[in-house]
């Protein structure tokens, strides 16, 4: 079985599932959001987004392929390039911490370590950048809410630690030279972790 990680970029963009290129939950403010989602515009104004941070920053993700099929992807960004984080009762992320979006891995692939290889390609990325820690709005509610948050109790099982806590969306925190030391035992937490994020474009923090 061959594995390959590669950088998202707008070349492979459309390897993602369509309901991820169509969800402008992260990349835009609320009421943008709303209009692109009513005019169309979502697939174009993702992808707009994803070009100006390339561009501006650098490669915000990485798409896994597994016999050149992909199975799955993990999309991080800055946070001031993240307009929605604003809106999270206990934002703003630290200054030293890049925001954790959302992360997918397709159910066919779920179980073979996939989100641990993602995590891990992650965090060299970002340590090569000078990055200190990945920060994340967990979601603590029911895990059949549809959301495209991750789930707080995956979250808290791969190492992430509470550094502001809230009843629905607290924020958590990983110092990225932890995740070097992930043992095998936590490739199923951590595919579970990528496997159970459902993007919608509807979920308004509150």
């Amino acid at each position: 079985m061959g594995r390959l990680l590669v950088p998202l970029t707008p070349d492979n963009f459309s390897d993602l599932p369509s309901r991820c290129r169509a969800c402008v939950f992260w990349e835009l403010d609320p009421v943008a959001a709303e209009k692109a989602e009513r005019t169309g515009q979502s697939v174009l104004e993702k992808e707009s987004w994803l070009s100006t941070l390339l561009l501006r920053w650098g490669s915000c993700g990485r798409v896994a392929y597994v016999d050149e099929q992909p199975a799955g992807f993990v999309l991080y960004a800055p946070p001031a390039y993240v307009p929605r984080s604003g809106a999270f009762p206990t934002s703003p992320v630290s200054a030293d911490a890049v925001q954790l979006l959302t992360g997918w891995i397709s159910p066919g692939f779920q179980g073979q370590g996939l989100g641990r290889v993602l995590m891990q390609t992650t965090a060299k990325d970002l340590l090569a950048r000078g990055v200190r820690a990945i920060e994340v709005f967990g979601d603590a509610r029911s895990s059949d809410t549809a959301s495209c948050l991750l789930p707080t109790g995956y979250l808290l099982a791969v190492g992430f630690e509470v550094v502001r806590p809230h009843p629905v969306f607290p924020r958590l925190r990983l110092e990225l030279k932890r995740t070097v030391s992930w043992r095998a035992d936590m490739e199923l937490a951590l595919d579970r972790l990528l496997g159970s994020a459902r993007p919608i474009t509807a979920l308004r923090p509150s």
